[in-house]
């Protein structure tokens, strides 16, 4: 599968240098003109055409897809560019600015019958797909806690005055948008989506620094704690009648499982390849590959419920993105 890449930042650096080996064949990259040194060190090993104008990279006739791993806030207009253009798009998280975006670029992709992936690694996984089996044995589930605070060094900038991306509204950064996701994508991803929603957040000149995302989920609760001003230790436990299962690591990273049950026996799992961005991308190249518009929809209605409950949450802490005035 040919792909075009827009974008140059740390995320592109991490998972260009490997899709070659997962089905994917690097054919263009197109960065900010001020950007094109990136772009190249991104392109040049894969003999990858640079461009700093996106409308002209479209044009080309050879690309299957589109990887847009650019900022939040522009995530909407450069996917709908490339799905306009008939380019199917992997998108990197989240998939849109709000839930309004999200469904535009749903809605646009089925009427153009193409691909619209969000690039979400957890979903992926093997150790997630391995929770999903092992759920039922810790019983009935009562509780959910998923906790991914990571003190960021922009907070220190913030702080000081100077406002990049991470903490700006205008770009749809925040807490909830950066870490949080990956908690709600982990949590959506084992039990759908919630009955009801609300995020305590901690604003700061109309961001969110940190906060407590609470899910209801009736029967059960679940709590998405995200944080960019303090740290704290990472973990994912569910709480079950019978058991519960823990994980030590970022949602987003989803490592080692720990099965503990209440008679004492204990369980370990870990299949996660070594660079964790690899299931996610072997599966966008086979379904492509198989013409599985059906699952990919599937997949992008989840994507959609997710960016609903995010929307939900933000705004129930006062936190507006230009996005949310169009």
């Amino acid at each position: 599968m040919k792909l075009g890449v827009v974008g140059t930042g740390m995320i592109a650096h991490d998972v260009v240098p490997h899709v070659g080996e997962w089905g994917w064949d690097v054919v263009a990259v197109c960065s900010t003109p001020r950007s094109a040194d990136k772009a190249h060190e991104i392109a040049d090993p894969y003999g990858a055409a640079v461009y700093t104008d996106y409308a002209e990279m479209l044009a080309r006739g050879d690309i299957d897809a589109v990887y847009v791993a650019v900022p939040n806030y522009v995530h909407f207009s450069h996917a709908k560019a490339a799905l306009e253009a008939g380019k199917s798009v992997i998108l990197e998280k989240p998939i849109a600015s709000n839930v309004a975006e999200a469904e535009g670029l749903s809605r646009l992709a089925r009427e153009r019958e193409l691909f619209l992936y969000e690039a979400i690694t957890t979903l992926y996984l093997p150790n997630f797909i391995k929770i999903r089996e092992i759920l039922p044995r810790i019983g009935t589930v009562k509780i959910v806690s998923l906790n991914y605070s990571q003190y960021s060094s922009r907070y220190d900038a913030f702080r000081a005055g100077t406002v990049l991306p991470a903490f700006d509204a205008t770009k749809a950064g925040g807490a909830l948008m950066d870490l949080g996701l990956y908690n709600v994508e982990f949590a959506l991803g084992l039990f759908g989506e919630p009955e009801g929603v609300a995020y305590a957040a901690n604003v700061e000149r109309g961001i969110d620094t940190s906060g407590v995302l609470s899910l209801d989920y009736g029967a059960f609760k679940a709590v998405c704690i995200a944080a960019k001003d303090c740290a704290a230790p990472l973990t994912n436990v569910i709480q079950g009648t019978d058991g519960y299962i823990l994980q030590t690591t970022p949602a987003g990273v989803c490592g080692e499982v720990l099965l503990h049950l209440n008679d004492g026996t204990e369980e370990r799992y870990d299949a996660n390849p070594p660079i964790r961005f690899e299931p996610e991308f072997r599966a966008f190249a086979k379904g492509m590959e198989k013409g599985d518009l059906e699952g990919c929809y599937r997949a992008l209605d989840h994507s959609v419920a997710v960016s609903r409950v995010m929307t939900k949450g933000r705004l129930s802490a006062g936190v507006r993105f230009p996005a949310d005035e169009a």
